[in-house]
């Protein structure tokens, strides 16, 4: 199935809020071997100059994948998870992550293309404070393997 470009620019409604907890941080930064006290005690991070513990980067990644699923969940879009592979993933931070903030997720898709077969979603999604403060910027990039399996 070829994705259809009129798809580019399509935004969903914002997420429900995702509160970051403390001990959330913990277990991600403990999953990913992140070692730094920063992510474990308030004192180090307020003396690194942050308002409570901080997250590892990646822990974008728990809030904004949630928030993709709604592309996968479009009629319109028309992916067959079953043949969807994760193609690719950035963080652009604008700030860090910390404990008690309170996030919501928007999701706009940028890029639809076709290769060998194989069609690419690029999926952006933006991590804001419930009050609209830019924290981070994921982009994904997904892959629904052509009935070949040929390699994108």
């Amino acid at each position: 199935m070829v994705l259809d470009r009129e798809l580019v620019g399509r935004s969903y409604p914002p997420s429900a809020v995702y509160e970051v907890g403390r001990a959330k941080i913990a277990e991600f930064a403990a999953a990913v071997g992140a070692t730094d006290a920063v992510h474990r005690d308030p004192d180090a991070a307020r003396a690194a100059g942050h308002p409570h513990v901080i997250a590892p980067p990646t822990f974008a990644i728990v809030v904004s994948l949630e928030a993709a699923f709604v592309v996968l969940g479009d009629p319109e879009v028309g992916l067959d998870y079953s043949r969807v592979v994760h193609g690719e993933q950035k963080f652009a931070h604008h700030r860090p992550i910390h404990a008690g903030d309170r996030l919501v997720a928007t999701t706009t898709i940028d890029a639809v293309r076709s290769v060998a077969g194989n069609d690419l979603l690029t999926a952006r999604v933006e991590l804001t404070t419930e009050g609209g403060e830019a924290v981070c910027t994921t982009v994904s990039m997904l892959v629904a393997r052509g009935e070949g399996g040929g390699a994108a």
